[in-house]
């Protein structure tokens, strides 16, 4: 599996982190699906992040779903999408702050249900925390996860909260996009990733 937080290079991570953000920079800036409307584009200065912070780049625990249930994500349209929630991950945050008291936190993974297709769909991690509306999208932010198979329950992933993103709708009314569900709420702040103010 991937690597843990306790192997990892942080000044490569960081490297890494900042030629990502970089990347999708340009993106938004240039490119023809960029989500910003085009006449906002020469306006556009660049996302605003948290600074990147090792301390929310978390080794979480699979528990694995062998017979997923169908869940209904309400979208910003007011829609609902079909997801399977496939697993649901746990993971400690050392926080001072922290509301439950031993500082372990789940989120559920889903994936898309896509009937009859053979194409691996990432872990969709959409998640609401104490930053959301305030430092962060009212909407909530998302991760995706790509795991390198299949997860069994007890199998560990890293879940790099620093590479949580705001949805595209967020930028323009074109899009719609899921909520997080209630069960994804997290009672912390993660001051990391996108901000979006």
């Amino acid at each position: 599996m991937s690597e843990t937080t306790a192997d990892f290079d942080v000044d490569a991570w960081r490297e890494e982190l900042q030629a990502k953000r970089a990347e999708k920079d340009e993106f938004f800036d240039e490119h023809p699906q960029s989500p910003i409307p085009p006449e906002e584009r020469d306006e556009f200065e660049g996302l605003d992040y948290f600074d990147p912070a090792p301390d929310y780049r978390v080794t979480a625990t699979a528990t694995a779903h062998d017979d997923p249930e169908v869940v209904l994500l309400d979208t910003t349209t007011g829609r609902e999408m079909r997801y399977l929630r496939t697993t649901t991950l746990a993971f400690d945050l050392e926080r001072e702050d922290a509301d439950l008291e031993d500082g372990t936190y789940e989120l559920a993974a889903y994936q898309q249900e896509r009937p009859g297709s053979d194409q691996e769909e990432p872990l969709f991690v959409p998640f609401r925390d104490k930053t959301t509306g305030q430092q962060s999208y009212e909407g909530g932010r998302y991760m995706e996860l790509a795991p390198e198979r299949e997860l069994e329950d007890g199998d560990e992933l890293v879940v790099d909260f620093n590479l949580a993103y705001t949805p595209f709708c967020a930028y323009s009314e074109t899009f719609d996009c899921p909520l997080p569900p209630e069960e994804n709420w997290l009672e912390v702040a993660i001051p990391a990733g996108e901000r979006f103010e």
